[in-house]
């Protein structure tokens, strides 16, 4: 089931594509042409910070500023206007207007300024009739739409799904992937594609039976390059708390590793770095998990009066490689307790991630070892380098962290040729419960609240066996219709062996049925059930 060191991203898109053949018949899907957005998108939006409250001014005074203080050159290359940039009205021949009171010059003349400072540009639509803010949606004017946006120099379209309806006898979710599949085959026929950012699913996130928003981030990664899986992150002048906000979206984020691959990006919205409600460590955190994450680097704030020491961490080098890196692999969840989690992921290199966040409220010292890791060689040395200060050390046993509250550490393992070997090793937790796969010394097998102990993370063997870091003899197996952990069987017994699918599901090799929380059973496999639905460590390779 796992491939050792990196994930086959070729087998992950041709599953997908296999799969959603007849959602998208005459186009090809973005995780397919990773050429168009290898890498996840980085630069800036309006939305989070002014909302509606845009105009030329923002759009000048934020690329001159981007292109003086460092940022652009750091790779945060796009400008992205979001909604409230449009007339009130279509003109008369149906295409979208700007409204000239804010965009005074026009947005050909903006994106030439953009242009001309070194960004990309990059637009707002939506796919109902009314956008959230009340302008013209795009439902029924897509094609029209597309071509206007790129006669106008864009090559970035973020599609929302306010004002949409079930229509035609389809159901809302039937509704959803019709109007985005369509805008899918609208801008797949262009000679010059734009960038297609998603809304779909956040339209479905937050409901306890996650069916339809499982099937909706099952097919958004053909329609487009990135998909905004939840809630928007909170906005400026919002109510609530701006970390609690972060962490929302941290987690959904943590839930859909499975999808991302080099094209396609799960998108957990923007880095707010001026909020007043952030303390300088969550803002940092707030960055570092997202570059973790390979996610999109897209800033909303107000950039000319960002602090030196605001720049100094949007810019560090080491992060954004990582959120660069061409394998694009997503951190995944090794541990979870009460206050820490513990991500770790590959890199195009062979080098090695290692993320901690204290959720915690008080100070925390941790020693993780290095088993944890995925990393399973006897009598290694591998060298650890500090991602906020570029500091080593060298490690053989474990590795110690002590983080403030709210503070993230992030580590670049590199690994000795002779050391080189990684087993996927993290948590197998259910992604509605969050409840995670737990071996006891008895054999049995139960789901519990995660609580960061060495029978909770397991490692995933090439073969296709999950066996328990407390118990590594020991593997995961279906036994007389129950499931327990018996003695690994050399020979490879079906009784042993699971895929994994992109929907999530753990099958059984021997009864072609699935995991199933509960009474940790097997039973039928079933449509994005929330019982049936399991984030596993990165770089297990998709069936």
């Amino acid at each position: 089931m796992g491939k050792e060191n990196t994930m086959n991203r070729r087998a992950k898109g041709t599953f997908l594509a296999a799969a959603l053949a007849a959602i998208f018949p005459l186009a090809y899907g973005s995780i397919e042409r990773p050429s168009l957005l290898p890498t996840p998108p980085m630069g800036f939006n309006n939305w989070a910070r002014f909302m509606c409250d845009l105009n030329e001014t923002l759009f000048t005074e934020t690329a001159d500023a981007m292109a003086s203080n460092g940022l652009r050159d750091a790779g945060y290359n796009r400008i992205n206007l979001d909604d409230c940039w449009m007339a009130y009205q279509r003109a008369d021949n149906g295409s979208l207007q700007w409204n000239t009171t804010k965009f005074p010059h026009g947005l050909p003349w903006l994106g030439n300024y953009v242009k001309a400072k070194g960004f990309y540009f990059g637009i707002y639509e939506d796919s109902g009739n009314l956008t959230c803010g009340g302008y013209p949606g795009s439902y029924h004017h897509e094609e029209l739409d597309a071509n206007t946006f790129a006669s106008w120099g864009v090559d970035y379209l973020k599609v929302d799904g306010c004002n949409v309806y079930a229509m035609h006898g389809r159901t809302l979710e039937e509704e959803y992937k019709h109007r985005y599949g369509h805008w899918h085959q609208v801008l797949s026929r262009m000679e010059h594609p734009l960038i297609f950012s998603e809304s779909a699913p956040a339209y479905f996130a937050g409901t306890e039976n996650r069916t339809d928003w499982y099937t909706v981030v099952d097919w958004v990664p053909v329609a487009g390059e990135l998909a905004r899986h939840s809630t928007d992150i909170l906005v400026y002048s919002g109510a609530g708390s701006a970390w609690d906000s972060i962490m929302n979206n941290y987690n959904y984020n943590t839930l859909l590793a499975r999808y991302q691959g080099p094209g396609y990006f799960n998108d957990p919205d923007f880095l707010i770095p001026d909020h007043q409600g952030l303390t300088a460590d969550e803002k940092r955190s707030h960055f570092a998990l997202w570059a973790s994450f390979s996610a999109p680097l897209i800033i909303s704030a107000y950039i000319p009066a960002l602090s030196k020491d605001e720049i100094a961490y949007l810019s560090n080098k080491a992060l954004i490689a990582v959120d660069q890196d061409s394998l694009a692999q997503q951190a995944t969840l090794v541990s979870r307790d009460d206050t820490l989690d513990i991500l770790t992921r590959s890199l195009s290199n062979g080098d090695r991630l290692l993320t901690v966040l204290n959720r915690g409220n008080t100070t925390v010292k941790s020693d993780i070892p290095i088993p944890w890791l995925g990393l399973t060689g006897t009598g290694c040395t591998y060298t650890a380098e500090d991602l906020w200060d570029g500091s080593l050390q060298k490690i053989s046993s474990h590795i110690a962290v002590q983080l403030a509250t709210h503070a993230t550490a992030v580590f670049r393992i590199s690994l000795p040729q002779a050391c080189s070997k990684v087993v996927p090793t993290g948590l197998v937790f259910n992604t509605a419960s969050g409840h995670c796969l737990t071996a006891s010394s008895s054999c049995s097998v139960t789901f519990q609240s995660c609580n960061g102990q060495a029978s909770q993370i397991w490692q995933v063997t090439s073969s296709g066996a999950l066996r328990p870091l407390s118990q590594t003899a020991q593997c995961l197996t279906v036994d007389d219709g129950s499931v327990k952990i018996q003695a690994c069987d050399t020979r490879g017994s079906n009784a042993q062996k699971w895929t994994y699918a992109v929907t999530g599901n753990l099958k059984n090799a021997k009864t072609g049925g699935c995991l199933t929380e509960g009474s940790v059973q097997m039973k039928t496999c079933l449509d994005e059930r929330n019982g049936q639905v399991f984030g596993l460590p990165s770089g297990v390779q998709l069936s």
